[in-house]
């Protein structure tokens, strides 16, 4: 959510800011804006709606200099307007911040420096800061900083400039992400990577409540202490290709084309290609024979990832398993001891309410492990214990790739405990993993048909309301499918448990009503069939997603594997699904109004 871009070098400001912006679009914003430091003042440019707004601005005002900051907003406090978009600023122009994250006590903040005469013009929680750090302001922009953050509470990635101080930027981070690129003769601050792609693949991570000074003789990264701390450079690995569409029209396209790599590349990651196995054991026997509950936490997709890995555990290792959204998780009273273990699911390893369930929980629990696809983000560097699923970057906001990798990899942990609790052999554990790496092949079949699919969603396009049905390790795939067709589609959908529907949804189910059926499980397709029928009596008109024919449906099939595995199988035609209605409907597939790619607020 929201995107940050600061830049200090002798490149034209603007062109790299802009730029940096573009590179984030992905994260979900509703205005931009940028603030560029002159002798004497700043000159600050901000519109409402998409960054080509900005950008026209910047053509009739043209701004120049070597210090900036830029800002990409996703609305939370105030509307998206030109005055509520970011950067904000004091009186005289003379200080001005971008802001990630939520101030908790902006009003309280905001009533002290009324009364010390500062006046607003904005309804953000943001516009205390710059009014704050110029209240503070006496020797240097740094400390102005550091002042005012020790009266901040709340959640920050904070980007500043003064023209007091016009040869600086500052940057600090309290749980929202900021790293710091590191280039030749210039430095960079950002949200997230592919902002500064273009210019250098070298940062530094910043942890919470530390501090970036960047001048021209280079960086400086201090606590609240101002005590000075070393930092290793991280290397970052991702090609400008990987962040490029390619020749696909949209990133989600792309990305769903992605998954057989996907699949084996996380496969690859964990199994020894010689023997077929783990390359290593990550279970401790002894621990995991103590461990008599396992909690699996995430938020929207993230969490229908763990449904299907809590059935997986559950299966394999038998211990028991519960599935919680995180939002909830971390504020409601679990039972969590040293006899549990928690495991939490995040795309992006920033997500704000995963990532306080780490803190709530971590030295609590047995142990806290995350599974996540970015290396070095908080989730990663929080954790007990690390899986990284190796989807490489995921631009679209609507996840697919990461949701398989993720599932990829909880099936891995499930054989794996298994493994370490005697339960299976190791012959039998290599027989799981074979028919893993039967998957991506499977999933190349499914995308052959892609054609038939995007036939099908133009049929669905016009519908105001679609009904997902699917029982047993195919209702995670249900709720997941509902999900990805609501989010970029906006038609209203909901996922059941097949079983359920006669429970109450059924009243919903008139002539005409189009169900999305999810029928991968063999051992109780027969079930599930006859959930649908009672539909179809009702006038429903039924697609089923299953590895056999029915001639009473419009099928879509997939390739047959055992039915613990269905879940990235059956995933994929409903990830198509939804690009292909949303693209017929002429909607903004990669970037769905309202919704951002890494949610780092509550």
């Amino acid at each position: 959510m929201c995107g940050i871009v600061g830049y200090l070098g002798k490149r034209p400001v603007t062109d790299v800011l802009v730029n940096g912006l573009s590179n984030l679009q992905y994260r979900g914003y509703d205005s931009a804006g940028v603030a560029v430091v002159n002798e004497n003042c700043i000159s600050i440019v901000k519109k409402e709606g998409k960054l080509e707004n900005l950008e026209s601005a910047l053509e009739s005002t043209p701004v120049s200099g070597c210090v900036g900051i830029a800002h990409t907003r996703w609305a939370t406090h105030g509307k998206p307007s030109d005055i509520n978009s970011h950067p904000h600023y004091n009186a005289d122009k003379t200080i001005a911040v971008v802001h990630n994250g939520i101030i908790e006590n902006y009003k309280e903040l905001k009533a002290f420096l009324a009364e010390k005469g500062y006046e607003f013009y904005s309804d953000t929680d943001t516009e205390v800061i710059p009014k704050l750090i110029d209240y503070l302001y006496e020797d240097n922009i740094e400390t102005a900083v550091m002042k005012a953050t020790d009266m901040l509470k709340g959640s920050y990635a904070l980007g500043v400039v003064s023209s007091k101080d016009n040869n600086k930027l500052v940057g600090v981070r309290k749980q929202s992400p900021l790293i710091v690129g590191i280039g030749e003769n210039e430095n960079f601050i950002a949200s997230d990577i592919p902002a500064i792609l273009d210019y250098t693949t070298d940062v530094y991570l910043l942890d919470d409540n530390e501090f970036v000074i960047i001048t021209d003789e280079g960086i400086k990264i201090v606590d609240r202490n101002n005590n000075v701390i070393e930092k290793a450079i991280y290397k970052v690995d991702w090609k400008k290709e990987n962040v490029s569409k390619g020749n696909y029209e949209h990133y989600m396209l792309k990305e769903i084309h992605e998954q057989p790599e996907v699949t084996k590349n996380t496969l690859d990651s964990v199994i020894d290609q010689n023997t077929g196995f783990f390359r290593k054991i990550t279970f401790d026997k002894e621990m995991l024979s103590n461990i008599n509950r396992i909690y699996l936490v995430g938020c929207g997709t993230a969490y229908h990832a763990g449904l299907s890995g809590k059935m997986a555990i559950e299966t394999l290792a038998r211990i028991p398993v519960e599935t919680d959204v995180a939002s909830e998780f971390r504020y409601r009273n679990p039972i969590v001891d040293s006899n549990t273990l928690v495991i939490v699911i995040s795309q992006s390893g920033e997500t704000a309410d995963t990532l306080e369930a780490v803190r709530k929980w971590k030295g609590k629990a047995a142990a806290v492990i995350g599974i996540t696809n970015v290396i070095g983000s908080s989730v990663s560097r929080e954790c007990d214990k690390v899986f990284y699923t190796r989807a490489g970057a995921e631009i679209s906001v609507a996840s697919t790739k990461a949701y398989v990798a993720q599932l990829t990899l909880l099936y891995l942990v499930a054989i794996e405990m298994a493994y370490t609790k005697g339960i299976l052999t190791e012959e039998e554990s290599k027989e799981y993993i074979s028919k893993l790496y039967q998957l991506p092949k499977s999933i190349e079949t499914i995308l052959d048909s892609e054609d038939r699919i995007a036939a099908l969603a133009e049929e669905l396009k016009d519908e105001q309301s679609l009904i997902f049905l699917g029982r047993d390790y195919d209702y995670p795939v249900a709720l997941e499918g509902a999900l990805k067709v609501k989010e970029i589609t906006y038609i209203n959908c909901t996922g059941y448990a097949a079983g359920e529907l006669k429970h109450g949804p059924i009243a919903l189910v008139e002539k005409g009503t189009k169900i999305i059926a999810v029928c991968g499980s063999m051992r109780i397709e027969e079930k599930t069939h006859s959930n649908l029928r009672e539909v179809m009596t009702r006038g429903a008109e039924i697609y089923c997603v299953s590895s056999t024919e029915h001639k009473e449906f419009t099928n879509i099939v997939i390739s047959e594997t055992i039915d613990l595995f269905t879940p990235i199988l059956t995933v994929v035609p409903l990830q198509l699904l939804s690009y292909y209605i949303a693209k017929h409907k002429g909607l903004n597939v990669d970037m769905p109004r309202n919704l951002a790619k890494s949610v780092t607020v509550e």
